[in-house]
C-alpha cells in the first residue's frame, strides 16, 4: 500500500532517531536563500533564545527539488531531520509516504503545544489537511501569483500607468500600447505553470484535473485542455510572437529583469514584494491577478505556492515536543504577523493578517493586502482549493516543455495542451499504480 514514496525512501522498520544533547536538538531543513534564509534564521535565533529546552538548527539543503531530494537521501540513511520543508507540488508524494512522516497533528496533540487548526486561513489549511480536516503539514511560506507594475515604465511609454489591468483584455491593450510606446519588455513571468495554467484555472473555476483536482482519489486524469486554458495560452503564444510577452524561464529567471527595471509588467507570486522593495529603483505597486471578463465577472480565489513544513518519523517523544513548540512558535500571530510583512508571504493564520492591518501597515504600503483579500473573498471550490498530484514536479516539467513550444511558435496551445495531458496522465497512473 503507498508504495512510492516508501520506495524513494526505502523505508525501514527500525529508524534510528537523531541523537539529543543536553538541550534537546530539532534539525530543521530548508529551502532559502539570500533574504528569506535571513529571515528564516532569525526566526530559529529567536525561538532558540526565547527558551533553554530545545535548539533547532536550522540547515539550507537547496531549492525545493533539492531538499526534498536531500530529504530523500537523509531517511535512506536513517538520518532524517525531525523537519522536512517541501514546495506544494509535493504534497500528495509526502502524503503516500506512510512510515516516513509523523503528521502534524499527531505531533501537537502528543507534545501538548498550542494549537488551533481553526486559526489558519481556509483556503491554506485545506491544501494541507485530509478530507476529514487534519492537519498533514504545517503551512508556512504560502504564496499566490499577482500582478507587478512598474509605473515608470508605463509612464515612458506614455501609458496611463493608473489604467485599469484588471482583466486580460486590458492588459492585452496595455501590452498594445507599451509595445507602441516603444517598450521593449511589456510583460514578463515567473512559474509559468503555476500562474497561467494552474491559478488561471482556480480564478476562472475551472478544473485542471479530474476528482477535485486530485483531492477525491488518485484515479486522476489533467483537464488542463480544456478551452478556458486553450483560449488563454493562446493569447499569450500571440503576445510572445509580437514581442509583447518575453519569455524568460521556467522559475523565477523573469525576477531579475523586473526588479532592473527591464520590463513594465510581471506576473508572479506575492512573496516577490521581499525583492522588489530590495532592489527596485524605480516606483512599482501590485495589483490582482488579472482575469478574462470573457469567462466571468467575477474571479474565484487563486491557490497558494511555496511550501509547507513535514514532520519526519524515526525520531525520540522528546524531540518531537520540541518540533511541536518550534511549529507552535512559527504559527503565533506575531511571527506570521511580521514574516508576512517583511516577504509578501501570506499571514497563515487570520489573526496575524488582523495584527498587520490594525498596525497599519497595509496603509503604509498600499497593495501588500491584495494577495490576501485574493485568498480570502471567497470560499474556496472543489477547482480552486488546490492540487494534490502525484508526480506533480514531474508534471510540471511536461507543463513547462509544452508551454515553451506555444511560445516559439512550434505549436498551437490546443497542440500543447493535448500532448501535456497525455504525457501527464501517463505519469498519474503509474503513480496511482504504485500507491494501490
Amino acid at each position: 500500500m503507498k508504495k512510492l514514496l516508501l520506495g524513494a525512501f526505502a523505508a525501514t522498520t527500525a529508524l534510528t532517531p537523531i541523537a539529543a544533547s543536553a538541550e534537546t536538538e530539532v534539525q530543521f531543513w530548508h529551502a532559502f536563500t539570500g533574504r528569506l534564509g535571513e529571515l528564516v534564521a532569525a526566526q530559529v535565533e529567536a525561538f532558540n533564545a526565547s527558551q533553554s529546552d530545545y535548539t533547532v538548527v536550522q540547515s539550507h539543503k537547496g531549492n525545493y527539488s533539492e531538499t526534498l531530494n536531500a530529504g530523500i537521501a537523509a531517511f535512506r540513511a536513517q538520518e532524517q531531520p525531525h523537519i522536512l520543508m517541501v514546495f506544494e507540488v509535493g504534497t500528495a508524494t509526502m502524503m503516500s509516504a506512510e512510515g516516513a512522516i509523523k503528521p502534524v497533528y499527531e505531533v501537537m496533540a502528543e507534545s501538548g503545544a498550542a494549537f488551533d487548526p481553526d486559526a489558519y486561513i481556509g483556503s491554506v489549511k485545506g491544501y494541507y489537511t485530509t478530507t476529514e480536516g487534519e492537519m498533514l503539514s504545517l503551512p508556512f511560506n504560502s504564496s499566490t501569483p499577482v500582478l507587478w507594475v512598474n509605473r515608470d515604465a508605463f509612464e515612458a511609454a506614455g501609458v496611463d500607468p493608473d489604467m485599469d489591468l484588471s482583466t486580460w483584455e486590458n492588459v492585452g491593450t496595455a501590452l498594445d500600447a507599451l509595445k507602441a510606446g516603444g517598450e521593449d519588455c511589456p510583460l514578463v513571468t515567473a512559474w509559468q505553470s503555476w500562474i497561467h495554467l494552474e491559478n488561471l484555472s482556480a480564478y476562472h473555476d475551472t478544473p485542471f484535473a479530474t476528482q477535485d483536482n486530485g483531492f477525491a482519489g488518485l484515479d486522476t486524469e489533467l483537464a488542463l485542455n480544456g478551452p478556458v486554458q486553450v483560449a488563454h495560452l493562446s493569447a499569450m503564444g500571440k503576445w510572445a510572437e509580437e514581442g509583447k510577452f518575453i519569455y524568460t524561464g521556467r522559475r523565477n529567471e523573469g525576477g531579475a529583469n523586473f526588479r532592473a527595471g527591464e520590463c513594465a509588467l510581471f506576473t508572479e507570486s506575492s512573496a516577490g514584494y521581499a525583492g522588489i522593495k530590495a532592489e527596485a529603483e524605480f516606483d512599482f505597486e501590485v495589483r490582482p491577478l488579472p482575469y478574462w471578463a470573457a469567462v466571468t465577472d467575477s474571479p474565484q480565489n487563486t491557490i497558494i505556492g511555496g511550501a509547507s513544513l513535514w514532520v519526519m518519523e524515526g525520531h525520540e517523544a522528546e524531540e518531537y515536543k520540541g518540533v511541536g513548540e518550534f511549529l507552535s512558535f512559527l504559527s503565533s500571530s506575531d511571527v506570521q504577523a511580521q514574516w508576512h510583512q517583511d516577504t509578501g508571504y501570506l499571514p497563515i493564520t487570520t489573526e496575524a493578517g488582523d495584527a498587520t492591518r490594525a498596525a497599519g501597515f497595509y496603509d503604509a504600503n498600499p497593495g501588500t493586502d491584495i494577495a490576501v483579500i485574493q485568498m480570502t473573498a471567497k470560499e474556496p471550490t472543489a477547482n480552486s482549493k488546490g492540487l494534490r498530484l502525484g508526480s506533480f514536479d514531474q508534471i510540471r516539467g511536461i507543463i513547462d516543455e509544452e508551454l515553451e513550444g506555444i511560445w516559439s511558435g512550434d505549436k498551437t496551445a490546443q497542440e500543447a495542451m493535448d500532448s501535456a495531458k497525455e504525457r501527464g496522465d501517463a505519469l498519474l497512473r503509474r503513480f496511482e499504480s504504485a500507491n494501490r
